[in-house]
């Protein structure tokens, strides 16, 4: 099921030449297009409408009432509620422990205080379909709310009785959601960032998804604030060195690729018998997974056992994909991590599987994909977060600098900005009666 790679005997300048995922090219963009001048065009119409054909389920509500957010928290079986309370404590934590910059400079009489003000209104989007996510929920609202965003509403794709797992709801109710909204798809990033007759639109939108709501993302970007991070498919590189377990490896491979297709699902070794071992046991995992139809159909085409030179080359394959999730499943990963430069996040070791950051270990999950990890970042408090400077001259500043301002702006040929500050410090100018 692992394709085989043998990346051995490469010159380290030559290319490697690895396989990339694939979008569809130009064809996903138009459909995607025609999606959102849909939504635009004809509002909640268009929402049931098109819920009813991808989702198979009719809406009436497209808004879920609020008072069913905390009904479906006392619902939930008491493990499961201790889980998300345990979760959302962990993300809130880890959240409100991001450093403050300097909020003030001062230099030569020049006062500059940087102010972050928070957007007035967030778009989460948590997928659905082949899984439920409230997970997913906790980690694209709660740093919003940490970042003091006003409102904060979610979409969700409906099951086919039109209804929202009891689960998501109940992960809303923790989140301090506002509102949510049973749609889903291409669809919902419409809503958000263009507003319908029941969806109010959005400054931020935010969130995983399939390739098609990443690309409806990208299309709205400019209208509404987008995260930089291409949040698709799911991608995990695994390295490693045979100091753990054959199973470890194995596992880890499976756990991203179960979220299903165009994902990308990699083992990289020095070790050929590690692979042969490693591939072996994906089979027999594969063989029982209750999840075995959306995993295939991730390995079929972006399953691969990656054979290469040594653990130099291992980083280099690492670094070029630019994976979403990077595992060092090694004996010493802290010589590995320094070789790090592309990757969503790094989990460290056998006791550091990639699940743990899906859920508890605090950052967000939502994480770059298809390659966005080599300039963009986690989803985190300074998406919802807008940097204002707020700059104050005294006299002594102003005496100082204005010569300075005034040269330059004669060498731009913009004489309005240099009689700025003439006219301040009394030099004469232009505007002179």
């Amino acid at each position: 099921m692992l394709n085989r790679l043998d990346l051995r005997g490469i010159p380290a300048t030559a290319p490697l030449g690895l396989p990339r995922p694939d979008l569809g090219g130009q064809a996903p963009v138009e459909e995607v297009r025609a999606l959102i001048a849909e939504v635009r065009r004809r509002g909640d119409s268009a929402l049931r409408e098109l819920t009813r054909r991808f989702d198979g389920a009719e809406i009436d509500d497209i808004a879920v009432p609020v008072p069913e957010l905390d009904q479906a928290l006392d619902r939930l079986p008491e493990p499961l509620r201790e889980a998300l309370c345990e979760a959302h404590d962990a993300i809130e934590a880890f959240h409100r422990h991001r450093g403050t910059p300097p909020s003030r400079f001062e230099r030569g009489g020049i006062a500059v205080e940087l102010l972050e003000i928070p957007v007035a209104r967030a778009g989460c989007y948590v997928p659905g379909g082949r899984a439920r996510y409230p997970s997913t929920v906790l980690m694209t609202a709660i740093p919003a709310r940490v970042a003091g965003v006003g409102s904060v509403a979610c979409c969700v794709p409906p099951g086919p009785d039109g209804r929202l797992p009891d689960e998501v709801l109940a992960a809303a109710a923790l989140a301090g959601v506002d509102e949510v909204f049973r749609v889903g798809g291409v669809q919902a990033i419409a809503a958000l960032a263009y507003g319908t007759e029941t969806i109010r639109p959005v400054d931020v939108v935010c969130g995983p998804g399939s390739k098609w709501v990443s690309l409806a993302q990208a299309e709205v970007r400019g209208v509404v604030g987008v995260p930089a991070s291409f949040a698709g498919p799911s991608e995990v590189v695994v390295v490693a060195d045979g100091s753990s377990p054959a199973a470890f490896a194995a596992i880890d491979v499976i756990v991203q690729a179960e979220h299903g297709p165009d994902g990308l699902a990699w083992l990289v070794t020095w070790s050929e018998k590690l692979a042969d071992e490693v591939a072996g046991e994906v089979e027999r995992l594969l063989e029982r997974s209750p999840r075995q139809a959306e995993t295939r159909s991730t390995l079929e085409r972006g399953g691969h056992a990656v054979v290469v030179d040594s653990p130099q080359q291992a980083m280099r394959v690492a670094n070029e994909i630019a994976p979403e999730h990077l595992e060092l499943l090694v004996e010493d990963p802290e010589p590995l991590l320094r070789l790090v430069r592309n990757a969503g996040a790094v989990f460290l070791g056998p006791l550091s599987p990639a699940s743990v950051g899906d859920y508890l270990a605090g950052p967000s999950h939502v994480l770059p994909t298809f390659g966005s990890a080599r300039f963009a970042s986690v989803l985190g408090v300074e998406d919802f977060l807008r940097r204002v400077h707020a700059v104050q001259v005294d006299r002594a500043g102003i005496e100082r600098v204005a010569p300075h301002v005034a040269a330059l702006a004669d060498a731009e040929g913009l004489a309005a900005h240099a009689e700025s500050v003439r006219v301040r410090v009394g030099a004469p100018g232009w505007s002179d009666p």
